[in-house]
């Protein structure tokens, strides 16, 4: 459970609501976590799973394993509840193991208790016919868990992009090559500056930057990426840049569109900015070659979201330092 919560929770900055208490779970542990888990290079979670039983969780665990065992139960034997009192630390929980064990044939519930371990909990039985439904159709219950986790998530987070692209790990980010090529492309044309460091970009050693992190926006469009040094992305990671260097960006995303419109065959650069033209919901390409409008569009667009990732929990106000 946990392993499954700390990318939506902890890298993506996603809210489990109030009631939910995995994010109070997370908090508590004292992670150190590798460059592997962060660069989606564990995929199975081994290393994360491994960060995480490093720690004491006896509590944790004890906290966990206090309801949830006994409450999924209760959809499948909701006929012999009757009377039961289903408040937090109530009867349920001690009457639950009797009840799935007394009707395990009839009402046949997911599991139920192993007789010899009833005073901890600490093992289940899985009933033969859900054992059997599950291997069978394991593709269809994992799908149908995760669009009811879909739905859940984002109730509790209505205002944030890519949700579906946020509740699990990817199992390897996007290539850049086709971003790379184009600020390449601008820069062999002419010389620019990082907005951050204000050294020289060099044409054959820089790396590109979300402006708006890629942990919250989940995307690599083009409107969002500025070249930049190795070391001064590094450095901003997944923070939000400090609204001074607002104009800077979009100046140099206008040099990038008017250096590359100015090189590039038409349709070629047409095809460079359709993510542009759909994402601003642009009639013409031409509002890109206008410094004014261009800025205008970024204040409409980017702005808002800015204060959705502050307000979702992204440090603001980033600032480089040589």
């Amino acid at each position: 459970m946990l392993a499954n919560a700390w990318f939506p929770y902890t890298f993506f900055k996603l809210s489990f609501g109030t009631q939910d208490k995995i994010a109070q779970k997370l908090d508590s542990l004292d992670l150190v976590i590798e460059q592997p888990i962060i660069q989606f290079r564990d995929t199975d979670k081994k290393l994360l799973r491994q960060a995480i039983a490093a720690q004491n969780l006896k509590d944790i665990v004890s906290y966990l394993s206090r309801y949830v065992p006994f409450r999924l139960l209760a959809p499948f034997v909701e006929g012999e509840l009757k009377g039961v009192n289903r408040g937090r630390g109530s009867e349920l929980e001690k009457a639950m193991p009797e009840i799935v064990d007394r009707c395990f044939e009839t009402c046949k519930p997911l599991y139920r208790f192993d007789a010899t371990q009833q005073k901890d909990c600490q093992a289940i039985i899985v009933h033969p016919g859900w054992a059997k439904y599950l291997e069978q159709h394991y593709a269809i219950v994992r799908g149908w868990a995760a669009w009811e986790w879909l739905n859940y998530m984002q109730k509790r987070n209505p205002t944030t992009p890519a949700i579906a692209s946020k509740l699990f790990m990817p199992t390897k980010r996007d290539s850049l090559s086709d971003q790379t090529k184009y600020w390449k492309s601008v820069l062999t044309h002419q010389p620019l500056n990082c907005i951050y460091s204000k050294r020289a970009i060099n044409p054959d050693r820089f790396s590109l930057d979300h402006y708006l992190p890629w942990s919250f926006v989940a995307h690599d469009q083009l409107w969002n990426l500025i070249p930049t040094l190795p070391e001064v992305n590094s450095a901003k990671s997944n923070h939000i840049p400090s609204q001074d260097y607002f104009a800077q960006f979009v100046e140099l995303q206008y040099q990038g569109l008017t250096i590359s419109h100015a090189a590039l065959p038409k349709d070629k650069w047409h095809r460079q900015i359709d993510n542009f033209i759909c994402d601003f919901k642009l009639s013409s390409s031409e509002d890109l070659l206008d410094l004014q409008k261009l800025c205008n569009l970024y204040e409409r667009e980017l702005i808002p979201q800015v204060a959705l990732a502050v307000n979702n929990g992204f440090s603001p106000d980033w600032q480089y330092v040589a």
